[in-house]
């Protein structure tokens, strides 16, 4: 029995997972907008959960960013600031006097659907993170592999491939402007449609014109198919997984995955591709349960 943690920009949410991984005791509060006082939570959480519980339990942790081995201090959360650049784990582990398991959220989204989720039948399993940004995390062997700088599986920062860019007309020398993320996120689509059109809709909004076949939203979303279909090429072209496990608010609002898997086959090297794409089992928990996962000692 363990206890998760998701900790993100709005939200704190925690489950205790039993061992034959059941959840219960799920909570979910408003994230804090203070570092003190997120640590501050979460060992209030922990302490009346054990407390019910009467056992100390093992935690984990998942949250944007990674913490770096170099300095121990959390990176790459940029919509998480009370996060970034400070020791989150070492603090959580003197506040709570016992070792804290952290993750990133896209790795624990992995881990979770690589276990016991839509993924568990196959061996190399890439979680797609498509939200307000676009994470990932690569699981092999039901571990987690998180790489010797902590960054394996950030696809979404990569740079568009240069047919995609060229496509989309871009011309741009800031490099964030020129990642993966900017293109095919809930934010690079709702910005790329209400710059182009001169309006202010929301991803869900776009999306719901693009079923109602709206020439204007067919047109992004089309964009959007090529643009994803050739991200994820570069991804098979290096690791050729057996399966994509796709989270995330604009993986909610995809219904045409048939069409990026034929798409994918365009770009990959020989034109084929039997890996498979699906739907997380647990949809926004896995984060969750994954984390509750980090702190187990046995073999899956």
């Amino acid at each position: 029995m363990q206890i998760g943690f998701d900790v993100g920009a709005t939200k704190i949410e925690s489950v205790v997972l039993k061992d034959n991984g059941e959840e219960t005791n799920r909570i979910r509060i408003a994230s804090p907008k203070d570092y003190n006082l997120i640590i501050q939570s979460i060992k209030e959480i922990v302490f009346n959960l054990e407390k019910e519980f009467n056992k100390t339990l093992p935690v984990g942790v998942c949250h944007p960013g990674v913490h770096s081995p170099q300095t121990g201090l959390v990176k790459n959360a940029p919509n998480c600031i009370w996060i970034e650049k400070k020791p989150f784990q070492n603090d959580l582990r003197n506040a709570l006097s016992r070792e804290v398991f952290c993750e990133n959220d896209a790795n624990c989204f992995a881990l979770s659907e690589a276990i016991d989720g839509a993924g568990k039948h196959y061996k190399i399993v890439y979680g797609i993170i498509l939200g307000s940004g676009a994470g990932g995390g690569l699981v092999i062997d039901k571990k987690i592999v998180s790489g010797l700088n902590g960054v394996a599986g950030e696809w979404g920062h990569n740079q568009l491939p240069y047919l995609a860019a060229k496509k989309e007309e871009l011309n741009t020398t800031n490099l964030r402007e020129s990642e993966i993320e900017s293109f095919i996120s809930g934010l690079g689509i709702a910005k790329k449609y209400n710059k182009k059109y001169g309006k202010n809709l929301k991803t869900n909004e776009i999306f719901k014109l693009y079923r109602s076949h709206d020439l204007d939203a067919e047109n992004i979303i089309d964009n959007f198919k090529v643009n994803l279909a050739m991200s994820l090429s570069t991804i098979i072209n290096i690791l050729d997984p057996d399966a994509f496990v796709f989270g995330g608010g604009v993986t909610n609002e995809i219904d045409f995955f048939d069409e990026i898997e034929n798409l994918v086959k365009k770009y990959v090297i020989g034109k084929e591709y039997e890996g498979v794409f699906l739907k997380p089992k647990y949809g926004d928990a896995s984060g969750v349960r994954g984390a509750a996962r980090l702190g187990r000692k046995v073999s899956y």
